[in-house]
């Protein structure tokens, strides 16, 4: 349904403290406007048709009966909709008034959620006028003409998803029961609210609501009162949020005396994805069961017909490897120490005396060096025990020789150069191949070549070759096997592309002086190029490998929502178009979609067989922990979900 995205709304009504009427006309008008962005589920702060504020006006059974009846009225609005609502009123159930949740859809009242914790703060009193629904048994009461059932224990399954009510301080408690309906199988949480706004509350409730989706793996979406509540002794500046598995999607504008609703998507697959690979959630919600509480499942009657033209409000990432901001430094410098200590950890470990590096002027063997030369500073060691090797060929250029040359003498490590040119002329005679012929032969000869050099320096010289491929060339298998697929201690294996040349960038801006940062700077700039084709007549890089093989920024998206979610290829295209519009047409994503899928299943061989390397984030693709796959997977049904 909808690439398993739902669209959800939170609303805030202006509202009049007692007023059930003019209450349920302006929720009829928001719901009208959930109904017309195709919202699959709306919800309304706390107590919504009477207002939260009513105090001893609860007692009244005017106040309740004009507040059924609103019910009646709002319930029949919704005859002719495919939305469910879920609003906040009074309930009078065996005696006591609880403070319910009620869920409605096309003309029914599905269930009833009372508040299973009362505040009894210094500025609430709700033990006052309502009964806590903590261990109360499953009820029913006949409200608004039909038979409801009272219970705090309801998941309410639609076609697409299944959610759970809780109502405001029901957060606050030590064990929530949206934890609970979380664990029973409910993948959003509605919290109907009514708190108040004091100096500092927003910022922690924000922070409460993203770690309670986070620890749950669900949507969560808030509704609080707004404008129209009273201000007698307190201020209620309306509070509308939306998250995901601890990410913020959408917010309402706090203070505003206009009434608001905020829309976003809650991608339900991916809560599923994250459940099912996180062992505590599946073991906490075995134990749930198996101590015996029982949750009512109940049927919303939506319809089972996806939208044709459905589209997202959310934004989607267009480099979900990279932050911005503040934010990219943070990751930048802990990515960096990861590298750095992952590398001293295995110098002390073998006792090496040297860290040979092949270093070509392009990004990643920069990044390693960079590593290299932080390693040594944080061991002790001289700088000089890094030995970085040049070893320029058919199609090296002068401008990233230079820059490796120029990088390695003002970093002071110590500088070998060993030309492949003869060895490869004498291997292609060796081969009786035609050196004429740029194939993978003569393309791979010269990398097996590199890396025979490499690691027979590093025998010499007591050392270990420290890899530079990085994340996104194992994932399109763009290295040669035996070849720069191989070292000692690869760096960067778990490193994106993308994020590659803000890492080096960072080092520019935050550790390297200014000859360095200069260097930095135009290696960050420099063409991605394996550089193993002779260059033009102006000495330029004609094998430029995002020409080849496709854009990295998108091939770093399809990884991300590949491997971390499982996505199937037409939801990561539907993504991709949604992320990279106006930058790439339907038709180009699609090209190169194709070519990752491919070269993904075609190339796992080598992912199979690499060297250590540490993890840096959520994706990684040794395949001693996060990527076990048979090398020998048909890609052919992967293929097919794009035509």
């Amino acid at each position: 349904m909808n690439y398993g995205f739902v669209r959800v709304a939170s609303a805030i009504p202006n509202v009049k403290v007692g007023d059930c009427a003019h209450n349920a006309e302006h929720i009829q008008q928001l719901i009208a406007k959930a109904a017309e962005r195709e919202a699959d589920i709306v919800c309304f702060p706390e107590l919504s048709i009477t207002a939260y504020t009513c105090q001893d006006l609860f007692f009244s059974q005017f106040l309740l009966d004009n507040a059924e009846l609103a019910l009646m009225r709002i319930t029949d609005f919704t005859r002719s909709l495919d939305v469910a609502v879920i609003i906040g009123l009074p309930v009078s159930c065996s005696g006591m008034l609880l403070n319910c949740a009620v869920v409605v859809c096309k003309g029914k009242i599905l269930g009833a959620v009372p508040k299973s914790y009362l505040p009894n703060y210094k500025e609430f009193y709700e033990m006052r006028w309502f009964v806590g629904a903590a261990g109360l048994p499953r009820m029913s009461t006949h409200l608004a003409g039909q038979t409801v059932t009272v219970d705090t224990r309801q998941i309410f399954q639609t076609p697409s998803c299944s959610f759970g009510v809780e109502l405001c301080e029901d957060l606050w408690a030590p064990e929530p029961p949206g934890t609970a309906l979380a664990l029973a199988g409910a993948e959003i949480i509605f919290n109907l609210s009514a708190s108040n706004d004091v100096i500092g509350k927003d910022a922690y409730l924000n922070s409460l609501l993203s770690q309670q989706s986070a620890r749950t793996h669900c949507g969560y979406i808030y509704s609080g009162c707004g404008f129209g509540e009273s201000t007698q002794d307190l201020v209620f500046g309306g509070k509308a949020m939306i998250y995901e598995d601890g990410h913020l999607l959408a917010q309402a504008e706090r203070f505003s005396l206009d009434e608001q609703i905020i829309f976003s998507e809650i991608d339900v697959e991916r809560l599923r994805a994250e459940r099912r690979t996180n062992t505590t959630f599946t073991i906490s919600a075995a134990k749930q069961e198996a101590n015996g509480v029982k949750y009512t499942r109940i049927d919303v009657p939506q319809s089972l017909t996806p939208k044709s033209d459905f589209s997202l409000t959310r934004v989607v990432d267009a480099h979900p490897f990279v932050p911005v901001g503040k934010e990219l430094d943070a990751r930048c410098n802990e990515i960096f120490n990861i590298q750095v200590r992952g590398l001293a950890k295995r110098i002390v470990h073998v006792n090496c005396d040297t860290l040979v590096v092949g270093i070509s002027g392009g990004l990643d063997s920069t990044l390693a060096l960079l590593v290299c030369v932080k390693a040594c500073d944080l061991l002790g060691r001289s700088r000089h025990s890094v030995v970085g090797i040049t070893m320029p060929g058919y199609g090296t250029t002068s401008r990233t020789y230079t820059n490796a040359t120029n990088l390695m003498k003002i970093l002071g490590i110590t500088i070998r150069e060993i030309s492949i040119a003869e060895a490869c002329d004498q291997h292609f005679r060796d081969l009786g191949h035609d050196p004429a012929a740029h194939d993978l032969t003569y393309e791979n000869s010269q990398a097996r070549e590199r890396t025979q050099i490499l690691m027979d320096a590093a025998n010499q010289m007591n050392g270990i070759v420290v890899g530079t491929g990085d994340l996104s060339e194992l994932a399109l298998g763009w290295a040669t096997y035996n070849g720069d697929h191989m070292s000692m201690y690869g760096v960067n294996v778990s490193v994106p592309k993308t994020l590659v040349r803000h890492l080096v960038e960072w080092t520019a801006r935050n550790i390297a002086d200014e000859a360095c940062r200069t260097v930095l700077e135009d290696i960050a700039a420099t063409p991605i190029s394996p550089e193993l084709l002779p260059a033009d007549e102006d000495d330029n890089i004609t094998q430029k490998t995002e020409d080849l093989v496709g854009p990295y920024e998108l091939h770093d998206f399809f990884l991300y929502y590949f491997l971390r979610f499982g996505f199937s290829p037409r939801k990561i295209e539907f993504m991709a178009r949604t992320a990279f519009a106006g930058s790439y047409d339907e038709d180009t994503i699609r090209r190169w979609l194709r070519t990752f899928l491919r070269r993904f299943f075609q190339q796992q061989f080598k992912r199979s067989c690499l060297p250590d390397g540490p993890k840096v984030g959520s994706c990684s693709l040794s395949p001693r922990g996060d990527w076990r796959m048979p090398t020998d997977a048909d890609v052919s049904q992967w293929l097919k979900d794009l035509e």
